[in-house]
């Protein structure tokens, strides 16, 4: 299977010719050169490596918790009403026991159950491709390698927490399930980890990415999911909001809070989220694990590590464990997380505690935050419009363990197209962010002749994004930033916990 993987990224040249050179040239963004990729004879493949060592990477079978490693423990997560450190029967109407254990374990690794590994292996490992034509593109002697989990049956990198949350839930007899969607990339992930499981889903999809995206509502329906814009008219949270705003777009914040609200009501029902809080990012550590083994086997160290961030399962996924061979003083590379200017929580936001959701029905966590009332603009990476960060992620952050850096979308697809017309996958706008960066990092290696090895996190395929490359390709996208008034009159509300 991993043999199958290495070559999705495998494509050739042929067709082109120097008499063509123009008219490929055409379709390229800002070139000042000839990319020297399309000066290569037909038949060049641009696989991660030959290597056979790369045969072997295995699924992972355990989980990564970096939390047993920090030199200084994350704050606790605080109960809403008493402020005190939050109490796992305080979370039991939301997640079976075994996810609250792991929400507040100080365990170094967590055993994958056995029927969650069988699942992964319909795509797990996913491959780890080196991005020579874009090496090439750019003209850089940096090594670029993506890992790609766009192999996954939804698309993306959300089942890998999806199926365990999922396998967890049937094993305490919960019946259904509800929770938030951005993209809908993690409704999509919940409900096909649903349909495998056999019990019953549903998702408030923000109503921005449910406009957007019709394709990805359609996923979850025909995984059997139900589906609502949020906020909508069946939750008083969302009720409440659509009165002072009928036509909101919605937020990941307001989407929570209805999901929550249906879940404490009824007894039958859990919670899932596909990101921000531990467990989620401790499941997504197979993708970090499988990568430092990929990257062993080719000989390869990476210097520079890079992801997009918005509630950040993605970006800890891939990041945690390299972190952890960084401070056990293995390697040493600088760790980037990118996020999108309209939505900037780490660049931009404040550390402090705040509600996870907008209403305020979850508990206090102390994050970067734009304030739980910051509705994001509409900016295409609806994965990525939070207005918080993950507690953990924040946590490392302020321990100077990584760099965050924000850009503006048009940059973001800009790279995109760059990316698609050499390497021939399309991303999600999500990675889009990630991607953005890397160009950003390869073009600084080509002024300084550095041949930086640079990994990044292409968190999900574009295929149901394809409106929005057709917006940016026409010329309707532009850039779009938060005004710093809104953001302070959303920091006033945040509660003061000393």
């Amino acid at each position: 299977m991993a043999a199958t993987f290495l070559a999705v990224g495998s494509l050739t040249s042929s067709g082109i010719n120097n008499g063509r050179v123009g008219e490929q040239l055409s379709g390229y963004l800002s070139l000042k050169r000839v990319p020297r990729h399309l000066r290569f004879s037909n038949g060049y493949r641009t696989k991660a490596a030959s290597n056979p060592n790369l045969k072997a990477v295995e699924v992972p079978r355990q989980w990564y918790n970096l939390v047993a490693d920090l030199p200084v423990k994350p704050p606790p997560p605080l109960h809403p009403k008493t402020l005190e450190p939050i109490k796992p029967e305080d979370l039991s109407h939301l997640f079976p026991d075994e996810l609250i254990k792991q929400e507040a374990s100080t365990d170094q690794y967590i055993n994958i159950p056995d029927e969650v590994v069988d699942i992964y292996g319909l795509w797990r490992p996913t491959p780890l491709i080196r991005a020579k034509r874009l090496e090439k593109l750019l003209d850089t002697p940096a090594r670029i390698y993506y890992k790609y989990e766009g192999v996954s049956p939804a698309g993306s990198h959300k089942p890998n927490s999806a199926v365990p949350q999922v396998y967890y839930n049937v094993q305490e007899g919960v019946k259904n399930v509800v929770t938030e969607t951005g993209a809908g990339q993690w409704g999509c992930s919940l409900a096909f980890a649903c349909s495998i499981f056999g019990i019953g889903c549903e998702v408030w999809q923000v109503r921005a990415s449910y406009d957007q995206k019709p394709y990805r509502r359609m996923m979850m329906e025909t995984w059997g999911a139900k589906v609502h814009p949020s906020p909508s008219d069946m939750t008083d949270a969302g009720r409440k909001f659509l009165q002072v705003d009928p036509s909101s777009p919605g937020s990941l914040g307001i989407a929570i809070s209805e999901a929550v609200e249906v879940a404490a009501l009824n007894a039958d029902t859990k919670y899932c989220l596909g990101s921000v809080l531990n467990h989620v990012l401790l499941h997504q550590t197979v993708i970090g694990e499988e990568c430092l083994k990929q990257m062993e086997a080719l000989g390869e160290s990476p210097d520079v590590i890079i992801g997009c961030t918005g509630g950040g399962s993605n970006f800890a996924g891939l990041s945690f464990p390299f972190l952890r061979e960084k401070l056990a003083g293995k390697i040493n590379p600088v760790i980037r997380a990118v996020e999108p200017a309209a939505c900037p929580s780490l660049t931009k936001g404040v550390y402090a505690y705040d509600y996870g959701d907008t209403a305020g029905m979850t508990p206090l966590m102390k994050m970067h935050t734009l304030g739980h009332n910051f509705i994001p603009d509409p900016i295409h990476a609806g994965g990525l419009r939070y207005h918080g960060m993950a507690p953990l992620i924040s946590h490392v952050y302020n321990l100077g363990l990584l760099e965050a850096i924000s850009l503006p979308q048009t940059e973001c697809f800009q790279g995109a197209i760059q990316f698609a017309r050499s390497e021939g996958l399309i991303p999600a706008p999500e990675p889009t962010h990630a991607i953005a960066a890397t160009i950003q990092e390869a073009l600084r290696c080509r002024e300084t002749g550095e041949s930086k090895v640079i990994l990044t996190a292409m968190c999900g395929h574009g295929h149901f994004d394809l409106p929005a490359y057709e917006k940016y390709l026409q010329g309707g996208i532009t850039d779009l930033s938060f005004a710093k008034e809104k953001i302070q009159e959303s920091l006033i509300t945040i509660p003061q916990v000393v």
